[in-house]
């Protein structure tokens, strides 16, 4: 089904898409396939509830939210049910989708907080005039979301856009629309009034395309690959200048100085580039270790890959799961083959696991050097590629040689070496001693082709509102 109006609707083709279990291929189910026709629906739905005199736009900024307070309750609700659909869906580690989803909970409440804080300014403008500005919601939004961590995804764009006062049309990543149905569901319960919100199922080339060429959309927020993320951009100009986020690939590297605490290095820059599979943005896909430790990180990171738990997602002590389908798959087995064509040296994993499934195992790269497809290019898988380097200065120009810039991160124990990297390292997100840490108060976006505009943090409503100024002549001389 589609979610339109606070309905549940078939699509007006009655075409469906089969939505797969990543951990033997099954099909989980059937749900409506939506187009552009489909779109247009949702579309003036969501014009409607934008309306003026519409029941949302006359909600007190406060309402709004407490109406996404009660979403959270009711997320932490059902936390355990959208954690299983979650991993169901896509694969994810029960264990993390449990996590995921209740930081999500905290993000909603955050975000929640925001709605009654948009506010404007009085300015001292010259003559007698008493000029302000007013902070207003844009419109209509498409939230385009990804299929590695939709229940995340949704929550962030959906609730931002929601505190803004904006309405939304939702389009999930094909692979995995079950938990953006299942949240619209628990939005409506918690008393959003129809139209607000409204989910369509579908391929990127129809629905994707219908949305993001709409006339009537005023903004995209889009999460995914800079291909794609380029295609959205010059979409958004093509009937109107839609305002665009943009939250892209990345090729982020990981420094470990000599002076880190190697154990908790290698167990951090392991979880840093397997976790969830592999499949994250911000995944560090490029160690850098010092050279003076090179050969003893390697050995440790080797035995810790060697004793990862690969299986089943929703077992608890499962470790590693299955990739999110077969192209994805097949795509990250030929990276590791031209790994081993150019160079480098696998020294553990790197092939499949059974014929059910999607399943690699973990994959360590030895001797890689910069100039080599997988140093270069983002993989989306759990491919872990160690480089050496001897000085922070050095490291620091090539962690900057790519067209990325979502993130980066340090081990090291002198403030100055984590100082200098942080100011010089041309990224979105910087953690030091840590990584993968996502606070719902810190702006979160890239740099480069990484994308445009921040999620997330004390800003994050203002990429759905309009700055409007009015001056306002205080005498009758003119």
């Amino acid at each position: 089904m589609l979610f339109i109006n606070n309905e549940w609707v078939d699509s007006q083709s009655g075409k469906t898409l089969d939505t797969f279990n990543p951990h033997d291929g099954s099909i989980i189910a059937k749900v409506a396939e939506g187009d552009k026709t489909d779109i247009d629906l949702a579309v003036s739905a969501a014009k409607i509830a934008f309306h003026r005199n519409s029941e949302w736009r006359l909600l007190d900024a406060s309402a709004r939210g407490q109406i996404l307070c009660r979403f959270a309750d009711l997320v932490k609700r059902d936390l355990q049910y959208l954690a299983d659909l979650e991993s169901y869906n896509n694969g994810m580690l029960i264990n993390f989708a449990r996590w995921a989803i209740a930081g999500s909970e905290k993000s909603i409440r955050y975000i929640a907080s925001l709605a009654d804080k948009i506010q404007g300014d009085t300015l001292p403008a010259d003559g007698d005039v008493f000029a302000y500005t007013l902070k207003q919601p844009m419109g209509i939004c498409g939230l385009i979301l990804p299929w590695n961590v939709p229940v995340l995804m949704f929550i962030n764009k959906v609730v931002t856009a929601l505190a803004a006062g904006c309405t939304v049309v939702v389009k999930p990543a094909e692979q995995t629309p079950l938990t953006a149905l299942a949240l619209a569901a628990l939005l409506k319960e918690a008393g959003l009034p129809a139209g607000v919100v409204n989910v369509v199922n579908g391929y990127g080339p129809s629905a994707g395309a219908a949305l993001t060429h709409h006339p009537g959309v005023a903004k995209i927020s889009f999460t995914g690959s800079v291909e794609v993320g380029k295609l959205i951009q010059k979409a958004a100009g093509a009937n109107n200048l839609k305002r665009v986020t943009l939250e892209l690939g990345g090729k982020s590297p990981l420094v470990i100085m000599a002076d880190a605490d190697l154990d908790m290095a290698v167990r951090t820059a392991a979880f840093a580039v397997f976790g969830n599979q592999g499949q994250m943005c911000i995944a560090a896909s490029r160690l850098y270790v010092q050279s003076s430790i090179y050969d003893k990180f390697v050995e440790k990171a080797v035995e810790f890959a060697k004793n990862i738990k690969i299986g089943n997602p929703s077992e608890p002590t499962t470790q590693h799961g299955p990739q999110i389908d077969e192209e994805m798959m097949n795509k990250v087995l030929h990276y590791i083959e031209k790994g081993q064509q150019e160079g480098g040296k696998l020294l553990i994993g790197g092939q499949r696991i059974g014929d059910q499934g999607f399943y690699i195992q973990p994959a360590v790269f030895s001797n890689v050097t910069d100039d080599m497809t997988i140093a270069k290019e983002e993989i989306f898988g759990p491919v872990q590629s160690i480089l050496k380097f001897d000085t922070l200065e050095e490291v620091i120009d090539r962690a900057n040689k790519t067209s990325y810039g979502l993130a980066a991160g340090i081990f090291t124990t002198s403030v100055t070496n984590a100082l200098q990297f942080s100011k010089h390292v041309e990224a979105g997100i910087i953690w030091v001693n840590n990584y993968l840490s996502f606070p719902p108060q810190c702006p979160f976006g890239g740099f480069k082709d990484s994308g445009i505009g921040r999620e997330n943090g004390m800003d994050c409503v203002n990429s759905y509102l309009e700055v409007k100024t009015v001056n306002m002549a205080l005498s009758k001389k003119f």
